[in-house]
């Protein structure tokens, strides 16, 4: 995630401050300054989620970046191939880090992927219709294979479906909440159904990968100063540093050192082992950049408030459902005005409870959670789980035969929805 330091050079010492690495970069795209970065944006008709036509723009200060869909793969792509492309439309990365992404089927035999299906749940009606098509590799939404297996047996039916699969030689990839914190992912698809607004996160994420730490002390003068940072330069010619001084009136220095969590101990012990550096020494965690633009749920203003009604209406379109649950906040009626919306695709009560808005959306709540929504005046639209998140498997399919070409074929499963219906 971090760029490797190339060792110190020159003086140790310089006025003001002491450079000993190369600026960060974020292997998901770029992290550029505060100055590029805003907290939310504008969704419109012409908003990637909304758009058929590709994969979406992401702008200059956008921290995950697409590549151009003029570099497509070349024919005949392996399974390597097709799994950078779907690294590049949604890092793994941006997943929360209980979820079990990524390719968790991998067939031994090596052959070519020509049919990719889709579905938001791998089920055994799933796992028939891709054998009976010669699926070579099934993104599931949802990943089928969330625990650990002590042994794979039939009595079991993920155990099976597991089995299934690598018996068939299909492999099996899951993005799951890297899907809904992408920015263009599911979240942001399921916003679009109440129409333009500006649309912010609600759980921003950052940027993953090594952790930094930022070690504070001070010196008495540049001579020790220098004497601690050639200590520091044999750590390890590989490790990152970034260091800072501002000179006291005393003439000590006080020093801000940032390194690696690979680092830290052996950094930690030099400065233990100086007597004056020790006294002062504070070790903190360095807050990783945000990734502007990702993360769990959306909050959406809308450009013009909409009756509870007519928003009901909207998600039912837009979801493609005959019949929703609604619940209405206290003193509110279906010709309540909704400025506010916030979603959360699936689950989402952990991620928009408690968030100031006149609507939630998302696939299921508890009975109490609903209740504690309704109380603080918020209606409440459920979906069922899979519901509210089905449909961007349509958008996917688009983005990604943009990007694989006419030699892969892209199919959205027949079989997969939502177990609960209304009867």
């Amino acid at each position: 995630m971090f760029s490797r330091c190339r060792g110190f050079s020159g003086r140790l010492l310089r006025s003001g401050s002491i450079a000993l690495s190369r600026s960060v970069s974020c292997r998901t795209g770029t992290c550029f300054s505060s100055a590029h970065l805003s907290t939310s944006r504008r969704l419109s008709s012409h908003h990637p989620v909304l758009s058929a036509s590709g994969p979406p723009v992401l702008g200059a200060a956008r921290a995950v970046r697409l590549p151009s869909d003029s570099a497509r793969p070349a024919a005949h792509m392996d399974l390597k191939g097709v799994l950078e492309v779907l690294e590049q439309l949604a890092p793994l990365s941006l997943a929360e880090s209980w979820d079990n992404v990524g390719l968790l089927v991998e067939p031994s035999e090596p052959r070519p992927i020509e049919t990719i299906l889709l579905t938001n749940d791998l089920t055994a009606a799933v796992m028939d219709e891709a054998v009976a098509m010669s699926c070579d590799l099934i993104v599931s939404y949802h990943p089928p294979l969330f625990r650990p297996f002590k042994r794979l047996l039939q009595k079991d039916w993920k155990q099976r479906l597991a089995v299934r699969a690598v018996e068939a030689g299909v492999a099996v990839f899951s993005p799951h909440t890297s899907w809904d914190s992408v920015e263009g992912g599911v979240n942001d698809w399921l916003v679009a159904g109440m129409g333009s607004g500006k649309v912010s996160v609600l759980n921003q994420a950052h940027c993953s990968g090594p952790h930094k730490h930022r070690l504070e002390f001070s010196c008495m003068n540049d001579e020790q100063l220098n004497r601690l940072l050639e200590q520091l330069r044999h750590i390890d010619a590989g490790e990152t540093f970034q260091c800072s001084t501002v000179r006291s009136e005393s003439g000590g220095q006080q020093v801000n050192l940032t390194c690696l969590s690979s680092a830290l101990t052996a950094a930690a012990q030099i400065l233990l082992s100086d007597s004056h550096a020790s006294r002062s020494l504070n070790i903190t965690q360095v807050q990783q950049p945000p990734l502007l633009g990702c993360g769990q749920g959306r909050l959406s203003v809308l450009d013009e408030p909409v009756s509870v009604s007519t928003a009901v209406q909207r998600m039912k379109t837009h979801l493609g459902l005959p019949h929703l649950r609604l619940a209405l906040g206290e003193q509110q009626t279906l010709e309540s005005l909704v400025k506010t919306v916030a979603v959360c695709a699936g689950s989402g009560a952990s991620v928009i409870q408690g968030v100031k808005a006149d609507l939630y959306i998302t696939g299921e709540m508890s009975h109490h959670e609903v209740l504690d929504a309704v109380s603080a005046g918020t209606s409440v639209i459920l979906s069922d789980h899979s519901n509210s998140e089905r449909g961007f498997l349509t958008v996917f399919r688009q983005r990604l035969t943009a990007r694989l070409g006419d030699t892969v074929t892209v199919a959205i499963s027949q079989r997969d929805r939502d177990p609960l219906q209304v009867v």
